[in-house]
């Protein structure tokens, strides 16, 4: 069965809902997909304090909620489906929906997101809001004058460590290897920082706490004849090994980097396909913010407009 619309939207979370917003207001009656996970990562958010308009905070479920009602209330129409084959060979661009259903869309625009790299372990998902989190930037700030933990030796590690380290009392570094496989002035940065502390050649074995993260375990040079346990006192634990962008089913089309993130021209959302758009963490290695996600939903709704509109479509 097929249906035929002038602008679709795969994923929700802000960039698809603002972007949901922007189209319904432009009259183009965009259909969105809310995919596996209906408003997207900040639904397993507790606090959002950084998000303008709510000055008391929101949590990341209640936003979603806003935000999803708000592109309802100009007549988008929202769906539970997610977007699992495309053909964008030539316009209309073809999407199968849940393996089925396929929809002819003279605009897509993708904002399926990035999903953080998790170590694996059930504590990650015992602890989920509260004390774990894949975002420094976003939870830092509940971390003041405590001491929290990052996994990684990467450049984003020590980023996130670096940040960390000017709100909390002490920030312990855990990485995996004898190095830092970060650059070298974020290397330096880390390691002359009075307030973190690298553990090198330590593993993670789990998380201990009542309700929230008060420690977490770890085995140091495991395997070897003099491994250890040990075991350090935190109050968040921060994941920084990466994230994968949800962009799988458009590689074969849209131009994406090493990682999986979609390229588009600077400034824009436009990807290499004309009509094809891309907003949110599916393009931003960077910054990975609710605003910055939904900035992006707004530019491509115009963008989309735009090219409905030069196009006679």
């Amino acid at each position: 069965m097929n249906e035929k619309v002038r602008c679709l939207i795969i994923g929700s979370g802000p960039a698809g809902y603002t972007a949901a917003i922007y189209a319904s207001r432009a009259n183009l009656s965009p259909v969105l997909y809310e995919g596996m996970e209906p408003g997207g990562q900040l639904t397993t958010t507790t606090e959002v304090e950084n998000f303008p308009g709510y000055p008391d905070g929101i949590t990341g479920p209640e936003l979603m909620v806003d935000l999803k009602k708000q592109a309802e209330r100009f007549g988008a129409d929202i769906r539970f489906g997610a977007a699992t084959a495309t053909d964008l060979s030539s316009a209309p661009y073809k999407v199968t929906i849940d393996g089925e259903k396929i929809i002819e869309a003279d605009t897509i625009i993708i904002s399926t997101g990035a999903t953080a790299k998790y170590l694996g372990l059930p504590d990650e998902q015992k602890y989920a809001g509260s004390g774990v989190s894949a975002c420094a930037t976003c939870d830092g700030f509940f971390y003041r004058k405590r001491t929290v933990a990052v996994v990684g030796g990467g450049d984003t590690a020590c980023e996130e460590a670096t940040y960390l380290s000017g709100l909390a009392s002490k920030v312990y570094l855990i990485v995996r290897k004898n190095y830092l496989r970060a650059s070298k002035i974020m290397q330096d940065r880390v390691l002359k920082n009075p307030k973190i502390e690298v553990l090198f050649e330590h593993v993670t074995l789990g998380l201990t706490g009542e309700g929230v993260v008060q420690g977490a375990n770890l085995i140091k040079r495991m395997g070897m004849p003099d491994e250890e346990q040990v075991h350090i006192n935190i109050d968040g634990f921060f994941l920084a090994i990466g994230h994968t962008p949800n962009s799988g089913i458009f590689k074969p089309w849209v131009e994406t980097d090493e990682v999986g993130y979609i390229k588009t021209i600077p400034g824009t959302p436009r990807t290499n396909i004309p009509g094809i758009f891309a907003s949110g963490d599916v393009a931003d290695p960077h910054y990975r913010q609710a605003i910055t996600a939904a900035g992006t939903g707004c530019q491509a709704a115009i963008e989309a407009e735009r090219y409905l509109s030069e196009n006679g479509l």
